[in-house]
């Protein structure tokens, strides 16, 4: 019975410190995790930026953030953002290609969570002609 109990004991106990320990994380809380453009023009650049809090105990720290296409351009907080404190994921679209687009970023932290995705969408039109009188 002892042996139970001292077990049982011990597994409390662990159980409290990964709990505590989860609790001193950092954590992400973005204003927006997706940006809709709207319509834009074929070959004029957009920008958003997504802001954030820690509202974890740690500092947070950006390790990566990785735009899946070629034509997204990511620029972002580089040093640690504290508790309470804000940082920014600045993202630029090429809007080359005449057509619908939903653009996923992948941000990897030391956060709770330690992978986030943020989504740009929006629909690139033509520009009108230009019309010579």
């Amino acid at each position: 019975m002892k042996k139970i109990l001292m077990i049982c004991a011990v597994l409390i106990g662990f159980a409290f410190t990964a709990s505590a320990q989860d609790n001193e994380k950092a954590e992400f809380k973005f204003n927006e995790e997706k940006h809709d453009f709207g319509k834009i023009p074929q070959g004029t650049p957009v920008t958003t930026v997504f802001e954030y809090t820690n509202v974890g105990t740690q500092p947070l720290i950006l390790t990566e953030v990785r735009p899946t296409c070629g034509c997204t351009i990511a620029d972002y907080t580089k040093t640690p953002v504290k508790n309470g404190e804000k940082g920014t994921i600045k993202i630029t679209y090429n809007a080359a290609v005449v057509s619908a687009f939903n653009k996923t970023i992948v941000v990897t932290s030391n956060a709770k969570t330690p992978v986030k995705y943020l989504n740009i969408v929006g629909e690139v039109v033509a520009k009108p002609a230009v019309s010579s009188k």
